[in-house]
């Protein structure tokens, strides 16, 4: 019976079906991409790595210790520094390392020429002086293979450019580009000089047989007291995967909107079907059927076409997922190898197939108390009454909850979350069912009924017998509700790693930041910044120091108390600090006094994050290890700094009196006009002090803007399928409302209305739907959005008004473009012919 029921109704079913669709093909072609990322990062875990254990420390470390652990070692010695193209006259602020050894052991370098690593290789045990430079620093500066690089006091011939190192994306190798030369010949570039940041990491292989994380275990005591950090292939293997589980969120979440959309879709499209198939459903009780069995009628229709559409989007969803490793290719350190996941597509039919099931048992429900009286009597609806007094219904809305956090539990494996986000779509869900009942209650209420006849009839549309508002208002309403959410929290994200240089007002903003100038070279310097003609816009000292205890308290036996919930980072960390008196524009005190000098100890400031990190509270002491010298001091205030400021900012603040005679080197600030003035100053700075490095903000800026296109590119690429399933969504449930109008529409053809006058009716009364459905879903998104802004982000919170005024024209217009289509065969047909047609 479901089936021969079916054969007049198919063109109806399928857009119930396609409304799951593209939910379901975001959710296969999301799952099976990172269950082949896991795959891939676990097959080439030792690429990831380089090595089999990777030592790294902030000093030298021992080579006693270093050939206990192991005998075949490489070394790498890595620090910032300016290094100069002498034919291209470019000067950029790169990764410098010094390498020593055949690291990498696993993997392969990509480079042209593709002999350049062994050339390297072949050079670097004679110390010969020749390089091998990242590809995005060589097309930025035109230079090429041949060419010579001057690091510090030395320059380098070029044998190769660089196009992938083991376990580093393209974009890492975009944001800190890397020039390697031999480690022999570092100490003859002059760069490092005491007080210099320099980074000491030491790469091992080891026999097949070795248990890496056993050996470690054994010398981990001994690593950890002389501050040295282990990295294993296991590690690695296990952070790599941490990182990109927020990827994996935000593309569940992706996939979940979509598909929330979709069941939004089922929901409305059964809901209009069921309305139309209660005629049908009395003539069956007449004949004899029971309520029961021509609910089964018409849910073993809904669940066949919803199993058709999770295999349609599953398939479609699996040749997404071939796109994705390129859409992700530069964020991603292993190549990822594409295949059909069966898991993912499983998992995405039976979620299709629960969908659509759960979805349409709400409206199906009715069915089972449609009343045989209803073929004699039209107006006759027993259902309607006891509708609201059916359990299985409120069982239906538990069955949907659940399945709603259940599901988003399961994306973000938070129980706040997913609690968080279902009560946020319910509250949604609620305030839009009032917008609708309260636009019914209105129009009604205050009928202008001195208005023409086809303003009353538009109006009256929204109200009277089988009315859409309510289905629409919710439908259309959620769509732009969860579209224009993911949109306004594109933005949050985008702006938050977006660099803000603004200044006081009337101040210089710098965009230029000079750092490592030692003691005997700030004179110098701050000399070649005005002969250049550059203003000092901020020059700092800054210091370097380990915290040593907490209220006499050693760091050590803080670290080995299991209870202690201050965070090992914040202990074991090197701190940069500086000194000064008043607090600067980017910082507000909070609790207590600015920094002060007591009868002789200090009482400085810490950040107010930071602060409660530690567990701190006003007047608690901290004494700090100076390269050796202990400093005793005593909290007594915070502050709020503001980090997004183009300044220098710290985390701990001294008073002046305490610091000037400790081991120290100076940040400058200044600002250039222009590319040529930059350059100009940068050529002069890398020759007379080879050791201080410059950052151009300017080209860091244009940096993080080509990364966050990619970001965005990916971001927008995802959003697509929830901007195309809401737009299917909104599609059919008006679609499907056609039929509800038809009949209407005829009788008014058969009154004498003209088709035009049918025509401005069905307008006026689409257009008044769509506008205050995505009104309201714009509204709800805007508070949602703010709420994420300060609640969540604690950033704030401006959203882009044009866009937003954009989606309400598209989807207002959309509502009624596809609400006069429906009416075309009115205005077109005969009215007979039309009723003949439709019955």
């Amino acid at each position: 019976m479901a089936w021969r029921d079916s054969r007049r109704s198919r063109h109806r079913l399928f857009l119930f079906m396609s409304a799951i669709v593209l939910g379901i093909a975001a959710l296969v072609a999301i799952n099976s991409f990172s269950h082949n990322l896991a795959r891939s990062i676990d097959d080439q875990a030792r690429e990831l790595l380089g090595s089999d254990l990777s030592l790294s420390a902030s000093k030298p470390v021992s080579s006693t210790l270093l050939n206990k652990v192991g005998s075949e070692r490489s070394t790498e010695i890595s620090f910032a520094s300016m290094v100069l193209f002498p034919r291209t006259g470019g000067v950029r602020l790169a990764q410098v390392k010094g390498l020593e050894g055949g690291f990498p052991y696993y993997g392969v370098w990509e480079s042209e020429p593709a002999n350049a690593p062994d050339l390297f290789r072949q050079g670097m045990t004679k110390g010969q002086r020749i390089a091998l430079v990242d590809d995005a620093l060589l097309i930025q500066f035109g230079a090429k293979p041949g060419d010579s690089v001057r690091v510090g006091n030395l320059s380098f011939l070029v044998v190769g450019r660089v196009l992938k190192t083991p376990g580093q994306s393209a974009v890492a190798t975009t944001v800190a580009p890397t020039v390697f030369i031999p480690a022999l010949l570092l100490p003859q570039t002059g760069l490092l000089q005491k007080g210099s940041r320099v980074s000491y990491r030491f790469h091992y292989r080891f026999p097949d047989t070795t248990n890496v994380e056993r050996l470690v275990k054994r010398f981990e005591p001994v690593l950890d007291k002389q501050g040295i950090n282990y990295d294993t292939v296991a590690e690695r293997k296990r952070q790599t995967g941490r990182a990109f589980e927020d990827l994996g969120e935000f593309l569940n979440l992706v996939a979940f909107v979509a598909l929330l959309l979709g069941c939004v879709g089922v929901a409305s499209a059964v809901h209009l079907y069921a309305k139309e198939k209660i005629a049908s459903v009395a003539i069956l009780r007449c004949l004899g059927t029971s309520g029961w069995q021509a609910f089964l009628i018409y849910l073993i229709q809904t669940s066949l076409m919803g199993l058709f559409g999770a295999i349609l989007g599953s398939a479609l969803g699996s040749l997404v997922q071939l796109v994705l490793p390129d859409v992700f290719g530069s964020f991603l350190p292993v190549t990822v190898d594409t295949s059909l996941s069966w898991v993912a597509i499983g998992q995405g039919v039976g979620t299709g197939l629960l969908v659509a099931v759960l979805f349409a048992l709400l409206p199906l429900l009715s069915i089972r108390t449609v009343s045989p009286l209803l073929t004699l009597r039209a107006g006759y609806d027993e259902s309607a009454d006891q509708s609201g007094r059916d359990p299985l219904r409120w069982g239906v809305y538990i069955l949907i909850l659940l399945f709603i956090f259940g599901f988003s539990f399961l994306q973000t494996m938070s129980w706040k979350t997913a609690l968080g986000f279902t009560v946020g779509l319910l509250v949604a869900f609620g305030i839009l069912t009032g917008m609708g009942q309260l636009l019914m209650w209105a129009v009604k209420r205050f009928f202008p009924v001195s208005w023409s006849f086809v303003w009353r009839q538009s109006l009256a549309s929204l109200y009277r017998p089988n009315n859409q508002t309510l289905i629409l208002i919710i439908s259309i309403g959620l769509g732009a509700f969860l579209i224009s959410t993911l949109y306004l929290t594109q933005n949050l994200l985008l702006s938050r790693v977006a660099f803000s240089a603004n200044g006081g007002e009337g101040s210089v903003r710098p965009n230029m930041v000079l750092f490592d100038i030692q003691n005997e070279q700030k004179n110098g310097v701050l000399q070649l910044v005005k002969q250049h003609n550059l203003p000092v816009v901020q020059s700092v000292p800054v210091v370097t120091m380990r915290l040593a205890d907490i209220n006499g308290r050693s760091v050590e036996a803080i670290r080995q108390d299991t209870a202690s919930k201050i965070p090992e980072s914040a202990l074991t960390r090197e701190y940069r600090v500086t000194y000064r008196d008043s607090l600067i524009d980017s910082e507000k005190l909070m609790t207590g006094k600015a920094p002060s000098l007591q009868d002789g100890i200090p009482h400085i400031s810490v950040e107010k994050d930071y602060f409660a990190r530690l567990k701190l509270k006003l007047g608690d002491t901290l004494t700090f290890n100076v390269q050796g010298a202990p400093i005793q001091t005593i909290v007594s205030g915070t502050r709020q700094i503001d980090w997004n400021r183009v300044q220098t900012n710290f985390l701990v603040l001294f008073p002046a009196g305490v610091l000037e005679q400790a081991p120290q080197f100076h940040v400058l600030m200044t600002r250039v006009a222009d590319n040529k003035q930059s350059a100009a100053f940068q050529r002069d700075l890398v020759r007379l002090y080879p050791n201080v490095s410059a950052i151009d903000l300017g080209l860091i800026l244009k940096t993080v803007d080509e990364l966050l296109d990619k970001v965005s590119f990916v971001i927008r690429f995802m959003a697509l399928f929830c901007i195309f399933t809401g737009l299917l969504v909104l599609g059919s449930s008006v679609v499907i409302s056609r039929y509800q109008r038809i009949k209407e529409s005829v009788l008014l053809r058969t009154l004498g209305a003209s088709r035009r006058q049918i025509l401005n009716i069905t307008a006026i009364e689409y257009l008044f739907l769509g506008v205050l459905a995505a009104l309201s879903g714009i509204l709800l998104s805007v508070f949602g959005s703010w709420a994420l802004a300060y609640f969540v982000f604690e950033s704030p919170f401006r959203p882009d008004v044009v866009p937003l005024l954009l989606i309400i024209l598209i989807i207002s217009v959309l509502t009624t473009l596809i609400g006069l289509l429906n009416s075309r065969d009115v205005v077109v047909r005969p009215p007979l012919e039309v009723l003949r047609a439709e019955g």
